[in-house]
């Protein structure tokens, strides 16, 4: 897993635990279909419920444009199960507790918490296509308006 992703590269195969008692599989859950991979730093936040509830409007869009969409932070599958259903998520969220999947997205980052350094999940989304390339990253997310541009970006491929 020590392997980085880069822009134009194929992501490497990756698993991890899944809301509905599942585990999801890049190769197998994504195989040729477009996704989103949007990780966010924690369940029940403001800025995480915004964003993903940005990513439930518009989700059947994404649907009508066969793209999948899935949401990682490094809470419980208990979190994030409540969380889901607190928001009527129609998409999975994996549970990448102990940072395997962020560290190879490079998503984990030194933050300022009232004061305090502590290391957390950088607001990130990734876009990768049909055959498993990551086509498109965006890094240091502003909520606002960012479904939307992952949306249109995503109708491209």
């Amino acid at each position: 897993m020590a392997t980085k992703i880069a822009v134009g590269r194929k992501v490497p195969d990756f698993s991890l635990p899944a809301t509905g008692g599942t585990t999801w599989r890049l190769s197998k859950d994504a195989a040729g279909a477009p996704l989103v991979i949007y990780f966010y730093p924690k369940d029940m936040t403001s800025g995480c419920t915004r964003e993903s509830q940005d990513f439930r409007d518009l989700y059947a869009r994404f649907r009508r444009a066969g793209v999948q969409v899935v949401g990682i932070s490094r809470d419980s599958i208990k979190s994030h199960e409540k969380f889901r259903e607190k928001e009527r998520l129609p998409f999975p969220l994996l549970s990448d507790e102990e940072e395997k999947v962020c560290r190879m997205f490079d998503v984990i980052r030194e933050k300022n918490m009232y004061g305090r350094k502590v290391m957390g999940i950088e607001r990130s989304t990734f876009l990768i296509d049909r055959d498993g390339v990551l086509r498109r990253e965006w890094r240091k997310v502003k909520v606002d308006g960012h479904a939307e541009e992952v949306l249109e970006a995503a109708k491209s491929l």
